[in-house]
């Protein structure tokens, strides 16, 4: 199976299905010398935990990463980090009705077009779960951001039709509500209109937004792997999101050049923008405002409603999903999307450090000193 691994210096690969005995990640890249405990990557894990809140699947998992290598007396060695966390609470016994249909809204066709086999427990590769690998390798490539001062903040900009204001945002909400959102009150909001759509066997979607400060200017590859590129493919590839946008988005189509355009300023000798319509990014490089982007999320597609679907034979049927499942994805996916943008802005960062030939030049000559 293609497709696993993503990023070039800084590159993963995650393993695994949601029912096999556990999934994981190897890092390779990650340079030596990084302070690295489990309790640093199981900080990230339990945030994207099932079973925290009514808001998430009852599933039970401890979801308990062991490093398997690459770290020696609490420090990266530069060699290959392997992640694992196994499976505790499968059921897969859930999933046998479904065996021979395509659940709508899922992948189950598609991979059975692709492959002419699948793993009917609970989707195998493409479940949710296959993200355990992505956030525990994004915990990694946070702390190696966080020494260089860059701080990467998601969080539910909207669930359903709860937004929350431009002009509200408190950060320790995010991680004290179940809706993971930066507004108390939207959070309330936003649970009430999720318990009215379990009353009803539904779900809903929403939008993840995420933040990038401290980005120095000049990051990103200016033809095919720019740096909002790179993010929107890093952003896509996660399971639920549909639509992906930086700064503006979508609202910059309908905007005057003179509306859309950032004015540059220079204060006490350093070059900044007077706003960010940009989203921090230009000509697909960073340059130095803060980076917004902003992933949509579609609705749970296992849904307790009957539904309409054909099985494997092509006869039309009727199913009613079973089992342990989000009312909403979007708390859970919060912090896949943070992991996401961070091992994408690790990777581009390595790529720089060989954009200037005074670089390399002033790193060797320091070196050999």
């Amino acid at each position: 199976m293609a497709g696993s691994t993503i990023g070039k210096h800084f590159s993963i690969t995650t393993w695994g299905e949601s029912h096999g005995p556990a999934l994981g990640v190897v890092i390779d890249g990650c340079p030596a010398g990084l302070a690295l405990s489990e309790e640093d990557i199981q900080r990230y894990l339990d945030r994207r935990r099932p079973g925290r809140s009514f808001l998430s699947t009852p599933r039970q998992e401890a979801d308990a990463v062991r490093i398997l290598s690459g770290v020696f007396e609490g420090k990266t060695t530069g060699t290959p980090i392997s992640l694992m966390v196994e499976n505790t609470s499968q059921k897969s016994k859930d999933y046998s009705e479904i065996a021979s249909c395509y659940r709508p809204g899922h992948a189950d066709y598609t991979f059975d077009a692709k492959y002419g086999f699948r793993d009917y427990r609970g989707g195998g590769r493409s479940s949710g779960r296959e993200t355990i690998g992505r956030v525990a390798a994004g915990a990694v490539a946070v702390k190696l951001l966080n020494e260089l001062g860059i701080d990467i903040c998601a969080y539910a900009k909207a669930i359903g039709p709860v937004t929350v204001p431009d002009s509200v945002f408190d950060r320790e909400a995010i991680l004290q509500t179940p809706a993971s959102m930066p507004d108390r009150e939207s959070a309330r909001l936003a649970e009430e209109y999720l318990k009215r759509c379990m009353q009803e066997k539904d779900s809903a979607g929403g939008v993840i937004e995420c933040r990038i400060n401290g980005m120095p200017a000049g990051i990103g590859e200016p033809v095919f792997d720019k740096l909002d590129a790179a993010l929107g493919k890093a952003v896509l590839s996660i399971g639920a999101v549909k639509a992906f946008e930086i700064g503006d988005g979508h609202l910059a189509a309908r905007a005057k050049g003179s509306e859309n355009n950032d004015a540059f300023i220079s204060e006490e000798g350093r070059i900044r923008k007077k706003t960010n319509h940009a989203g921090g990014i230009l000509g697909g490089i960073s340059d130095g405002s803060p980076i917004l982007l902003r992933a949509y999320i579609k609705p749970t597609p296992s849904i307790f409603q009957k539904q309409e679907t054909v099985n494997k034979n092509g006869e039309n049927v009727t199913i009613e999903i079973k089992g342990r499942h989000d009312p909403v994805i979007v708390p859970r996916a919060v912090v896949v999307v943070e992991a996401m943008a961070a091992l994408t802005v690790a990777d581009l960062l390595f790529e720089n450090m060989h954009a200037q030939t005074e670089r390399i030049v002033d790193f060797y000559q320091r070196y050999s000193r």
